[in-house]
Order: C-alpha cells, then structure tokens, then sequence
C-alpha cells in the first residue's frame, strides 16, 4: 500500500513465451488428489508412455470430447474441429522439436498453443511432474485446458459466422482471461463428475486456482503489456466466472463488460518496496481510513459508528486478528507481522478490514456470530478494498489484490465470525465472496445470508 494517490492494482506470474504461456512454478500451494488414472496417450505425439504422458492425454481426451458439445453454439451451430495434434516435449535432452519451435528447450517448463500449426505442446520433463508435485493432479488440468481455450479462440475468429470472436486486435490480456475464463468452465465439468476420465473434488478445484495464483504477472506488469496474463485477482476473477456461469459467458467478455485491475508501479519508491508499507505505518494510515469507510457504512444503513480502539491481544480466538465486542480489535503483532513480511502488508490489511467488517456489524445490531457473519465480513472487507483510499491519499498498490488473494488461499481468518465460526471453508468460496464485494460494494455484502 502507498500514502499517496494511486490506483488499484496487483501481481501475478504468467509469462508468454511463443504464441503460448510460460510460468515458473513457485512455493507449494494444496495438494490435489489423483484427478485421472490416465489413458493411454498413443494419440499424442513423442510420448514416452509414463504416468505424466496417460495424465496429459486424459485431460486432452476429455477436453475434446466437452469442447464438441460446447462449441457449436458459440460458433452458429459449426461442429467443433479438435487440434491437429499434440506433442510431448522432453526438455531435458535433445529431440525432434515441435511445431513452431526450433529445439526441445525452448519448451522448458511450458505448455503453448500454436495457431500456426493448430498443435498443442507441453513439457513432460519440467512442466507436468512439476505441476503435479506442488499442486496436485488438478494444475496440470488448468493448464491445459487453458491452452485449449487458445485453440477454440483460434477457431471463433476463423468463423465469420458468430460474434464470439475476440477479434485479431484483442490485447493480450483480453485473450488470456478469456482462456482462463473456459478453463474454469471445464472444472466445473471436472468437479461436478460430467467428464469420462476426470474427476476431482474441492480439494483440487482450490489445487488448480492455486496454480493460476501462482502464475501471475509480476508485481507492476502493465494490462497493456502484450505479454500481461493478468495479476492474481484477474485471473481468479476470470476463471471463477468460467466456473460459475459457463462458456457463454466466457465467449462474450470484452473490454467493456471485463475490467482488470493489473497496473503499472506509479512512482519509483512503490517499485522499490514492492508497494509494502511497514507494519506500523500501514495500520496508523490503514486505521484512520477504515474508519472513514465502515463509518460511513453503519451512517447510510441509519445506524452510530464508534471507532473500535486497536491493540495487541490473542484476537479472541478468531487468528491473529480479532473484533473483541467491547474491548474493540486486538491483534497479535507477532502473528500478523510475519502474514506482513511473508505475504505482503495488504494480507494484514484485509484480516484487520474484516475485523471492521464485524465492528460495523455490530454496530448495526447484526449478528456477528456463526458462519453467515464471517461471510458477510469477509464480503465486506472486499467492498472496502475497491474504495480504499477515496477522497484521502491513501491507496492501493501493485501487488495489494494478490497479497489479499494469497491470503485467502491460505487460510480462513478473514472469513471467521467471532465466535470463530467459518462459513468459507474452500479458497474458492472466500475468494469468491470477498470478489463479491469488490465487485458490488457494502450493499451486497450486506444482503448476503
């Protein structure tokens, strides 16, 4: 966060390389359970017939068979064509290179479409056991089913016959969270058993968000970057309304009705640091315009604000920040200081958001026990963030939506009424309650249940 005008923005990792996407895997995030057994993938070509290769063609198989009952009314009724191959890459010794490369290496740790060659290529060697060891089954899923999304692109804007097309003038990040967007409309099918060889449960839906978490523009990567993928909470966004609401609505995102919140460092001293205030500083400038905000709240709902004093304590048994009723909010500073230093200071920032959340619940004679108020707390907390700052010079940095969404994979204290009690016990479900709020503000958040 920065003292001084800025706007929104956030972070993320996804780095294209050819017509593709290329991302280092980072950190270890949920561990997936076994999605497929696999199937023989003697329709892809140079694989080796392990266990990586049978996961890879399971996912390829069951994308085709989805994609041909997803396609034809997207495209006026045309009959999905699948890609005209796929290859399994060893990056790590020398061999025929596929289509639009030049040498096996400059597929190291990737997957990519090719509109060139209408193939589809991944790494067998530093891609899909590396996905499967950090994340799970799921990852190598989302990946995958992303870049078949490019493919289906491709098709869309070859048929003159439907207005699904993105068109040939697309920014980049246009097409890469429409990509996301049918990937999370696969694992919807995935999740909810529609699919002949895939299946898993919550635990690998969370696995598989958590990839693209990981794969995220770097802090400060411009949206009109023409390699921007889009930060954490963009591409989350993108492939939760995939996963909610189906491919049509996929199809249909524009500039217009899809905003990103990805933006460029303003000033040279927020690139310096990362856009991270210290502790101390963040929760003097943070408090004040909390209070601003969850004031202005409980006013417009009729009801009288009181500002919660603010001090070192257990937080009440709700993690290491908690709205103690009369004895206001109580942090434990050696908690919340390493979420500071590990995550960023907007993870802090939203636990001690959500904890106004409840005092403003309170204030407005609602329940701030069981597991609806931790919802709605967690909701608002998202309200807050999309005003953080108004009127005042105290805002957003690149970096501050990730470290929000980073901490809401994490873990559930953002999410806990103060009884403790948690509504949200998925990464999904919390990320897609505090988006709740971002996107539609306090009065939402407020009539959720």
């Amino acid at each position: 966060m920065r003292i001084r005008v800025a706007a929104v923005v956030v972070v993320v990792l996804g780095v294209l390389a050819l017509s593709g996407c290329a991302a280092t895997v980072e950190g270890r995030a949920f561990a997936g359970p076994q999605v497929s057994a696999g199937v023989d993938p003697v329709f892809v070509r140079d694989t080796d017939g392990s266990e990586d290769d049978r996961l890879a063609a399971a996912v390829l198989r069951d994308l085709e068979g989805w994609w041909a009952t997803q396609y034809p009314p997207l495209a006026g009724g045309q009959r999905f064509v699948p890609p005209r191959g796929y290859f399994s890459v060893d990056s790590s010794r020398p061999g025929a290179a596929p289509p639009c490369t030049q040498s096996t290496d400059e597929v190291e740790g990737n997957a990519f479409y090719c509109p060139r060659a209408d193939v589809i290529a991944y790494d067998r060697a530093a891609l899909i056991p590396v996905l499967r060891e950090e994340f799970g089954d799921s990852a190598v899923v989302v990946v995958l089913a992303h870049e078949f999304g490019h493919a289906i692109q491709q098709r869309l804007q070859d048929t003159s016959t439907t207005s699904a097309s993105l068109g040939s003038g697309a920014p980049t990040i246009l097409s890469e969270g429409q990509a996301d967007c049918y990937a999370g409309g696969f694992l919807r099918a995935v999740h909810d058993g529609d699919l002949a060889d895939l299946r898993t449960g919550d635990t690998g839906l969370d696995a598989a968000m958590s990839a693209l978490i990981t794969f995220r523009d770097p802090v400060g990567t411009d949206a009109t970057d023409d390699r921007a993928h889009g930060n954490a909470f963009d591409r989350v966004s993108s492939f939760q309304a995939g996963y909610d609401s189906g491919v049509g609505t996929c199809a249909g995102m524009t500039l217009q009705n899809r905003s990103f919140t990805q933006q460029a460092f303003a000033t040279l001293s927020d690139a310096q640091n990362g856009g991270n205030l210290p502790l101390p500083d963040l929760l003097r400038a943070m408090g004040t315009d909390l209070d601003r905000y969850f004031g202005g709240v409980v006013r417009a709902q009729g009801g009288t604000w009181t500002t919660p004093t603010v001090g070192d304590g257990d937080g009440c048994e709700q993690g290491p920040v908690g709205f103690c009723g009369a004895d206001g909010i109580r942090a434990d500073d050696r908690v919340l200081g390493r979420i500071h230093d590990t995550v960023g200071d907007y993870a802090s920032g939203t636990l001690l958001a959500s904890r106004y959340a409840l005092a403003a619940l309170a204030a407005l004679d609602r329940p701030t026990t069981g597991r609806g108020a931790g919802r709605t707390a967690l909701c608002l907390a998202g309200a807050y963030t999309s005003d953080v700052g108004s009127g005042t010079d105290f805002s957003l940095s690149p970096g501050d939506l990730d470290e929000a969404v980073n901490l809401l994979r994490r873990g559930d204290d953002a999410a806990r009424g103060t009884d403790g009690a948690v509504a949200d016990t998925t990464a999904y479900a919390r990320i897609a309650d505090f988006r709740q709020g971002v996107d539609g503000g306090a009065d939402r958040c407020l009539a959720l249940r």
